[in-house]
Formats: C-alpha cells, sequence, structure tokens
C-alpha cells in the first residue's frame, strides 16, 4: 500500500488561491476515486459505525460540485436513502442513523459535516434531498481512502480498517486488543463500552480473510502480527454454483447468508491479555547465537502424578449418569444432526425479496419454519405476488419506526416474518387483503358490512349506556329580584343662547363708554348675567345684580 494514500501531511495543491484551507476530493471514476475522511468520524465513541461510510459515499457524490472549477450550478448529492443504502449494502435504518449524526453538530459545537436540504414538487409530493458535504480543513488530522472500500465492506469492518491503516501510516504496532479499545458499542447495555479481545481477533481475521489486510502471523515485534493494509482486496471471494435452469426443482444454499457461530473459535494459544501471543517479553532462554537453552517445560498431564482425584457424588437414581447398555432418551441414542444444510426453494426465495438483507439474523429454525409457511400458503392458492406484495408492505411500516427495527436487528426479525409479516389480514373471504378485495383493488363488501354493523352496535352501547345514566334533578329556580324604585327623570335645561363671537377689546371699551342704564338692564334681560359682564364688565353690569335670577357671582 502506497504511503502516500494514508498518510496525514499536507495534501497536493489544486486550482486557486483559498485552496490550502480545505482537503479537495478529486471527481474521478467509482472504482478510482478517493475520499478525505476525518479522524474524528472513526475514533472515539461518540460517532456510529455508520457516519464514516455515509459520509464518505456522500462527499464522492458530491466531489462534482465542491472540487475547485465546477459549474456553480452543478447539484450536489441528490441520492435518496434507500440508493445510498443499496450502494453501501445497508439498511435504510442505518443510513438514516449515520445522516442523523452527520447532520448535528459536533460535541466541541463545531460545524455539521453534512447539510440537508429538503426539496418538494410543485404538488406536494417528496423529492430526493440535497446533501453537502463539509470539506476537511488542512490543519485537521484526517485519511484518504478509496470510495469502494466503504461499499466493501460493513461499517464495523470499515471501521476496524481505519484504525489499522492509522496504526500503519504512524508506524504504530496493533494488537487485536488494542484494535477493540478503539471501536465501541453504540446501543444496548453495554453502549459506550470498548469491545472485547475476541471480537478484535475475529475483525482481524475477517478482514484477512476477505484480502482487504494482510496479517504476518507471528512477524511482528513480541511475536505480534506484522499487519498490512490494502486498498484492494487481494483476491475476491467465490460465487456459490448457480442452479441448473433445467432443474425446476433446485435449491438455493444459503449458507452464506446465515449468522457465524456463536461459539468463539479465535481464542489462540495464549492468554486473552495478550492477544493469543505466547511471548510478551523476550525469551531468556534463547542464546545470542539463536541455539536454543533450557527449553524445559512442564505440562500438565492427566497420566501419572497429575491425575486428578476421583470426585465421589453420591445421587440418587433420578440424577445418576446412565449406564453404557442402558437408552435414556430417543434424542441422545440418535445422535446429533448430520445431514444437508438449510435450504430455501426459489419460489420461497422470491417472495423473501423484500427482507434478504435480514436474512443472516436470523436462525435457521425460524428460517425452517418460515420456508414451511410460505410452502403452505402457496400450495393454498395464495399466489406468490400477494404475498411479496403483503411482506413488503408490513416490512416497510416495520422499517419506518425506529424501536421496531431496532428489535429486528437483535433478531426477533425472524419471529415477525412469522407472526406478523406473512399471515392474512382480513375478513373470512380468501379473496379479502387487509380489507381490499386481492383481484380488484375495491373494499370488501363483507369487511364493510362489518364495519356498519360495528358502529351501530357502538352507537346503540353508547345510546343505551346514556339512557342508563341517572337523571339528575334541576336546580331550584332563583328567587325573584326586588322591584326596583320608579325613575325620576329631570328636565333637560334649556341650551345657551348664543352669544356670537367674542368681542375685541376696542369693541369691549366702545361699548361700556356708550352704555347706559337701560342699556345694561336690557342686556341682563336678553343675554343674561355672564353675557352683560363679558361685555360691560363687573363693575358695571354689578349695581344691577340684585335679582334672584341673576347668576353673575361675586364681583371680582
Amino acid at each position: 500500500m502506497s504511503a502516500a494514500l494514508l498518510a496525514t501531511a499536507e495534501p497536493r495543491r489544486t486550482r486557486g488561491g483559498a485552496s490550502s484551507a480545505v482537503r479537495y476530493n478529486r471527481p474521478r471514476r467509482r472504482s478510482e476515486q478517493s475520499i478525505w475522511l476525518p479522524e474524528s468520524l472513526y475514533r472515539g465513541s461518540d460517532a456510529p459505525d455508520e457516519a464514516a461510510a455515509v459520509y464518505i459515499k456522500v462527499a464522492a457524490l458530491d466531489a462534482r460540485r465542491s472540487f475547485p472549477g465546477a459549474r456553480h450550478d452543478q447539484d450536489p448529492c441528490t441520492a435518496r436513502v434507500t440508493e445510498l443504502a443499496a450502494a453501501l449494502g445497508m439498511s435504510p435504518s442505518a443510513v438514516e442513523r449515520g445522516l442523523t449524526y452527520l447532520n448535528h453538530p459536533g460535541p466541541d459545537g463545531t460545524e455539521p459535516w453534512l447539510r440537508t436540504t429538503q426539496r418538494t414538487h410543485r404538488g406536494g409530493t417528496g423529492r430526493s434531498a440535497k446533501r453537502y458535504a463539509r470539506l476537511v480543513p488542512r490543519d485537521q488530522t484526517a485519511i484518504e481512502i478509496p470510495v469502494r472500500l466503504a461499499e466493501a465492506l460493513t461499517p464495523r469492518r470499515l471501521r476496524a480498517w481505519l484504525h489499522l491503516a492509522r496504526a500503519t501510516a504512524k508506524g504504530l504496532p496493533v494488537t487485536a486488543a488494542e484494535l477493540a479499545g478503539e471501536l465501541f458499542h453504540h446501543s444496548g447495555k453495554h453502549a459506550g463500552e470498548p469491545l472485547s479481545e475476541r471480537t478484535g481477533r475475529r475483525l482481524m481475521d475477517d478482514l484477512e480473510a476477505s484480502g482487504w489486510i494482510t496479517l504476518g502471523r507471528r512477524a511482528g515485534q513480541h511475536a505480534r502480527h506484522a499487519v498490512t493494509v490494502n486498498t484492494s482486496p487481494l483476491h475476491t471471494v467465490p460465487d456459490a454454483p448457480a442452479p441448473d435452469p433445467a432443474d425446476g426443482d433446485a435449491l438455493f444454499p444459503i449458507s452464506d447468508l446465515l449468522a457465524p457461530p456463536a461459539t468463539d473459535t479465535h481464542d489462540g494459544v495464549g492468554a486473552d491479555d495478550h492477544d493469543g501471543s505466547l511471548a510478551s517479553r523476550e525469551d531468556s532462554s534463547l542464546t545470542p547465537d539463536g541455539r536454543a537453552g533450557n527449553l524445559s517445560i512442564r505440562r500438565r498431564r492427566d497420566s501419572g502424578s497429575y491425575v486428578p482425584a476421583p470426585v465421589e457424588i453420591v445421587a440418587g437414581d433420578t440424577f445418576r449418569a446412565a449406564t453404557p447398555d442402558e437408552k435414556r432418551s430417543n434424542e441422545a441414542a440418535a445422535g446429533p444432526y448430520c445431514g444437508p444444510g438449510l435450504q430455501l426453494s426459489p419460489r420461497v426465495w422470491q417472495v423473501l425479496e423484500p427482507v434478504h438483507p435480514e436474512l443472516p439474523t436470523i436462525a435457521p429454525y425460524l428460517l425452517r419454519r418460515i420456508g414451511q409457511e410460505i410452502g403452505r400458503q402457496l400450495s393454498a392458492g395464495v399466489g406468490m405476488e400477494r404475498l411479496t406484495t403483503r411482506l413488503t408492505t408490513r416490512y416497510s411500516r416495520l422499517t419506518a419506526a425506529g424501536p421496531a427495527t431496532e428489535r429486528a436487528r437483535r433478531g426477533e426479525v425472524g419471529r415477525w416474518i412469522l407472526g406478523a409479516g406473512l399471515p392474512r389480514h382480513g375478513c373470512r373471504l380468501a379473496s379479502c387483503e387487509d380489507g381490499t378485495t386481492w383481484s380488484t383493488g375495491d373494499r370488501c363488501a363483507l369487511c364493510a358490512n362489518i364495519a356498519a354493523t360495528a358502529q351501530q352496535l357502538a352507537a346503540a352501547a353508547a345510546e343505551e349506556a346514556r339512557a342508563q345514566q341517572p337523571v339528575v334533578a334541576a336546580p331550584p329556580p332563583d328567587p325573584p329580584a326586588p322591584p326596583r324604585p320608579p325613575t325620576t327623570w329631570l328636565r333637560w335645561p334649556p341650551p345657551a343662547p348664543d352669544l356670537g363671537p367674542e368681542p375685541t377689546q376696542d369693541e369691549r371699551e366702545q361699548a361700556r363708554a356708550a352704555a347706559t342704564d337701560d342699556t345694561v338692564r336690557q342686556a341682563l334681560a336678553e343675554l343674561g348675567a355672564p353675557a352683560a359682564i363679558r361685555l360691560y364688565g363687573r363693575a358695571r353690569v354689578l349695581p344691577y345684580l340684585t335679582q334672584p335670577e341673576h347668576d353673575g357671582g361675586t364681583p371680582a
């Protein structure tokens, strides 16, 4: 593997004056394209395993827009979640889990690695969202990896490969225990805890078997494994032999779809805390010239002086061991099953097409039960298209809810297919499918009649319950209000006479000089005391304010 691919040093300069700020991803063919991945997406317990794979794929599709010199109207990544899941070999829920983490700010408040813009058609129907990938800053530690790596490996194996590549680029020796310490559980009761050492050894063996790494066993320092990461697999996995088309009853083996055995076969030859290695320190029994010195090893044997003492167990006939000539059960006499592995017929395989990604998590016993149930319904006259449509519709509802999907990931999807995905829902008519006639697509008449009858019964029950409720007596009427006294209306005072415009000071002086006693009395009688005082003044009108009807007031 070339050192330039994994080096964390500065990349080559590209066009533009701002090219030194970020690391650009060059748009190339999918088989040759590589993406800069930040170290924060595959180190630590915050980011899920799916975040690195989703970022690699979205950044690869967004490279056409983000690379210098691209057209201003170039669209970013517009792939749907289902398309991303199909390209990465993941479930839609796993892709959405990675997108959710990438669209949120980092733990230290940094900018999200992805920015999503939702779109809709004019009619209101949804469209695929636009996703913009944030490029890795040049001053941030990153690694450049090929895009095909995210499409070929599962999220956890991809994360393990990234840690091994980082250790190889920095020249750090790594063991399975150290690799497991960099990987964490993200769900369940052990969330946030690192993986076990056995899981780390199993990941390294799986990567070696697929050709993405090369292990030089016991070739490193202190008898450790020497790890060499590969940017492309050294060998391809042979395909399963195709069935003969002429044979209509050919069976498809699904041994490659079953989960690995629960027993651990990767214990190694040493203790668990030494990565299965015999030597954690230099062996002092070897001489400098390579000749063996004192190599005596004391081994425990079941013979001679190391034979364990027999244990006397006093038990009744119920708990005693069976004698060689005694038959305790038919199962014990028959021995373990040694027949052929589980196989599915072509029509059963076609019916299970919507749940093909979930088959590796289903136990062989449940798969056998599922195949028997599908065969029973097909023999009863239910078409393959009807079963496939039924399973597709109900599986889409299951994956739309996050908790249901997580339960399915933990191995309950087999029981869900057997108990909820395959049974027919509807009335007693064989043509009814979830309240709809399968052949015509119309609503089932019997189901509609049953629903109307149920509504009538519910209305009658509600009316009967309402009639059985006790009648609440009406409250006594309020006492009458006391009579109010009659209202006495007062006469409205007459309007004040119109005095005309306000006279000026000169007019007042002239009127006062020419006023006589008769003129003042006439003004009091016609205009009233206020107008006379305003016209002739208080001193001139005061001597004539002797009548009670005059209301001129006290002179100033």
